[in-house]
């Protein structure tokens, strides 16, 4: 694995809605704690989402990560599929269908990246309530590369019934 030099700032978005989806959430969010030369530096509150796209399926819960890591993006975003299938993700689904989870790199410091298995920032950000909403939380001022800053785009996205969850 390739690793960059310097640590990076890293934000994930964590979401399910087989299973017991907070089990889910909290077990990746330890996970990724104990990825190599990765430290978990907060996690936002969880939301209860309606879900996104045509695919009739229940509500997701979701939250965001912030993490510092030296690993570089390729091999982070390999690291979150490979815990993915550990968590029991299978290949087999349809898109924006249901899943016990999904992690999706969202933003890599400030790399701007277009590649066939990645794209930095990831593009749905502008248009996710259930990613925007978590990030607020924990980065209000995040200046996401070619988007904003995270406290105004999440003022601008259309709020689908979001639901922060209050959990101990």
């Amino acid at each position: 694995m390739t690793q960059s030099v310097v640590w990076q700032p890293v934000y994930v978005g964590l979401g399910s809605n087989v299973g017991d989806s907070l089990d889910y959430l909290r077990l990746a969010m330890e996970r990724i704690a104990i990825f190599a030369n990765t430290r978990l530096i907060v996690s936002s509150p969880f939301y209860r989402t309606k879900p996104f796209g045509p695919v009739p399926q229940g509500p997701f819960i979701n939250a965001v990560a912030a993490v510092l890591t030296r690993q570089g993006p390729a091999d982070f975003l390999r690291l979150l599929w490979t815990l993915e299938r550990e968590l029991g993700r299978t290949e087999a689904r349809v898109r924006w269908g249901p899943r016990e989870i999904d992690l999706d790199l969202l933003v890599y410091g400030d790399v701007r990246l277009m590649t066939t298995e990645l794209t930095l920032p990831h593009p749905g950000i502008p248009e996710r309530d259930f990613v925007l909403y978590p990030l607020r939380d924990i980065a209000p001022q995040l200046l996401i590369p070619g988007m904003g800053r995270t406290a105004d785009l999440a003022n601008w996205v259309i709020d689908r019934g979001i639901e922060r969850l209050d959990l101990i």
